[in-house]
Order: structure tokens, then sequence, then C-alpha cells
């Protein structure tokens, strides 16, 4: 089978990999030349993946995966494209379908008779049937439900571990039509390998739901659940502030009971999509009040810290030192961190605000709008710890008065 997917980012290239391990011929089409150029190499672009190295080495010799930037090249004889272009949302919380229209209307314009389109990007509800389908239709010439076939497939995994999470998590698919929707369920029966899961309602594997909206709505139903989980945890942990509890000891304890799970609070908990995606529901239901309330909640947790911090020193001209930027432990990724929050509410402070980041270099730093710290780091008269990397400890601050506070779970 002829595969092509749309996308080599961090979900992207690991899909293509695991399509390229089960023997099937993969061609990755982005628009990063870099990006190719290592993949065609067998570098992986992108460190904290586990196994994707050694699976991408593998892939490449034995020529099953190529990259490109030509639509052409990969879709015009591709018996299946999978779609897993970024959608992120705008300044006014509203989606930016640019990239994801243009990468469909591409698709249009090279797709052969009888292909199979699979969409895994998180999408707003609808937007498969009433948005992407009449650009492929108008693109190509061709029907849907008839001469092409299409259907939405959520992505459920988590960055660092893709390929486990592949085979531990049920593979959602939802049809344009129930032929469609049969396409898709094949589709993903060969590229596809499960844990046996006793703890599910149903054997672990592919999972047709009804349309593509219902496939669409579990993807932003699972988010969204973390997002309002998250925004509890937040809540408590401001009540254990309060009165100067621990919230680890908190929330552990109440997660002892086997029905509960909190998430852990802070700034940068649950992942950089949990931010988006609760967003593409309250645009198109604002009367969504929890929904909407817990992402308010979440937004605001960068302010209610450095209020918190205000309370043990006037943090107004301070010299601050951001350790991390990432959104979370060993992943290289800062869309939607709380690290650039703390930087604009610091700034407004009229603090100088420095940032390490042990996954980053100084350059990198710079570009993303952060000082680098002086050499001599006993100048720092706060340090915020927004994302635990190891190696903090490593960091020595002789200046006895340096105020350190972790944002985190403390």
């Amino acid at each position: 089978m002829k595969i092509a997917v749309i996308g080599m980012g961090k979900i992207g290239l690991p899909l293509a990999v695991q399509y390229a391990q089960k023997g099937h011929d993969v061609i990755g089409v982005d628009i990063n030349n870099k990006t190719i150029d290592l993949i065609n190499k067998g570098l992986e672009p992108f460190p904290e993946e586990e196994h994707l190295q050694e699976y991408l080495h593998e892939v490449i010799r034995s020529k099953n995966l190529r990259a490109t930037a030509s639509y052409e090249e990969a879709v015009s004889d591709a018996d299946v494209i999978v779609v897993i272009v970024p959608l992120f949302v705008n300044e006014n919380s509203e989606p930016d379908f640019t990239a994801m229209d243009s990468a469909t209307r591409n698709i249009g314009k090279n797709l052969k008779k009888n292909s199979l389109v699979c969409y895994e990007t998180t999408l707003p509800i609808g937007t498969t049937r009433k948005r992407f389908t009449p650009a492929l239709e108008q693109e190509s010439g061709f029907k849907a439900g008839e001469d092409f076939a299409v259907v939405f497939s959520p992505e459920r995994v988590f960055t660092g571990r893709i390929f486990q999470d592949l085979k531990k998590y049920p593979k959602i698919v939802g049809g344009l039509t129930e032929t469609c929707a049969q396409r898709g369920e094949a589709f993903y029966q060969q590229v596809l390998d499960f844990d046996v899961r006793k703890d599910l309602s149903r054997p672990n594997g592919v999972w047709r739901v009804n349309s593509v909206e219902s496939a669409e709505l579990v993807k932003l139903a699972e988010t969204s659940y973390r997002d309002v989980n998250i925004a509890f945890a937040n809540e408590i942990s401001k009540i254990a502030k309060k009165y100067s509890i621990q919230t680890n000891e908190v929330i552990i304890a109440a997660n002892s009971q086997s029905y509960s799970h909190i998430h852990q609070p802070g700034i940068s908990v649950g992942g950089h999509c949990i931010p988006v995606y609760p967003r593409f529901l309250t645009w198109q239901n604002p009367e969504l009040q929890l929904i909407k309330t817990s992402r308010e909640v979440n937004d605001g947790m960068p302010a209610f810290y450095l209020n918190l911090f205000d309370k043990h020193i006037n943090l107004h001209k301070k010299k601050v030192l951001i350790y991390g930027v990432t959104y979370r432990p060993r992943v290289r990724e800062v869309h939607n961190s709380g690290a650039f929050m703390l930087r604009k509410l610091l700034l407004e402070r009229e603090c100088t605000v420095y940032a390490i980041d042990p996954l980053f270099s100084e350059l990198e730093i710079i570009e993303m709008g952060f000082e680098i710290p002086p050499q001599n780091l006993d100048e720092i008269e706060v340090v915020i710890i927004h994302t635990p990397h190891e190696g903090f400890s490593r960091l020595k601050f002789n200046n006895e008065n340096v105020k350190i506070f972790d944002v985190f779970t403390k």
C-alpha cells in the first residue's frame, strides 16, 4: 500500500515511521526543507521521541520511507493520505485554518480516484464534512463517498511516547459514509498493532463511531475533560496555598480513591494542545460555561503565582531567572507554554527576565524573547522554576538572598 503522510512534525513523522515499519511504501510531505533533508538522511529532526531515531534509521535504510516537499510526488499515486498538519488558534481564540486549508487544496489537486483521505488533526465539529470535504471535491473534481473516501481519526498520543501510545489506546474512526468508515477501519487495522487491555469495555483496536462528527467530538471531549480537571486541581492548589498546605500531599491522597484522578496543578501541565482544543468547542458553542471557565482558570495561573510571589518579595524591577520554558519536562516544545505569560507579566513589573532551558541553545532562548543570564548567577534576585527539568540542582546560587519559587507543584 502507498501512503502519504502530510506534515512531518512531532506526530506525523512517528506515524509515517509506524506505517513504514509495517512494510508499506510511505512518503512524508513537509514545508521545511531542513526537516526533509534530515529525514532522508535517517536523522530525527527532534530528539525527544523514544525509539524514533532507531526506527527511522531502519525504514530509511529499507527504503520504505522518504520525505518530500512535493504534494504531486506524494499524493498522486497514494492509496491513503493521512493529514496531520497543525491547527492552532489566533489571538481571538478562533481556529486558524490557513495551513490546513492549503494542505487540503494541495491534496485535492493531486488526488487519484478511489483514494482514502484520513484527517487526524484535531478539528472543530463539522470541519471534516463541511469545510475540507467540499474543498477536496472542488479541487479534484471527484465526489466524496463515491470516487474517494474521507474519514476523521483523531491522534491520541503523547509526545515522547508515541509508539507506545499507538498500541495502548483504541483508534477512533468516523467516516463520511458507512463505506468510508469501513475503509478507514480496514486501513488502520493494517498499519497499527494494539496491546491487550482488559480494562476496556471492548477489545482494544480500531473502534468505529457513527460519523466524522462523532470522531471529532471524541478528541475534543478528551482534551476538554483534562482541561476541566486541571482547572479543578489549580483551584485546589489555590486553597492549599491559602492555608499553607502541601498541594502534592492533597492531590496524591485524593487520587488514592480508585475512581479519582486529579491532574497535577501548575502553569504548563497537560500538554501544548490542552490550551487550544477546548477553545474549538467554546468557539462553536459560546454557551458552554464549564469549559470556558476552566480555560480562564488555567490561563490565569501565571498571574496567580506572581501575585503569590509578590507577597514574599516585591518583584518590581527584580532580576528574574525562569528555569525551563517548555510546557513539560524532557519535551522540546514551547507552544502555549506558560513561561511566555510569566515573561509578559514580569516585564509589566519592569523586571529583567532571563531564561535557561537545557533543551535549547542560548540563541534559541534569545529568539524566544528572553535574555541570557549573566555568568555570575549571584546577580539573580528571583528564580522561578517553570519546568522541572533534571539539572536545576546543578545551578549554583551563592547569593543567600536569592528567592527560589516553584510554580509546577509546590
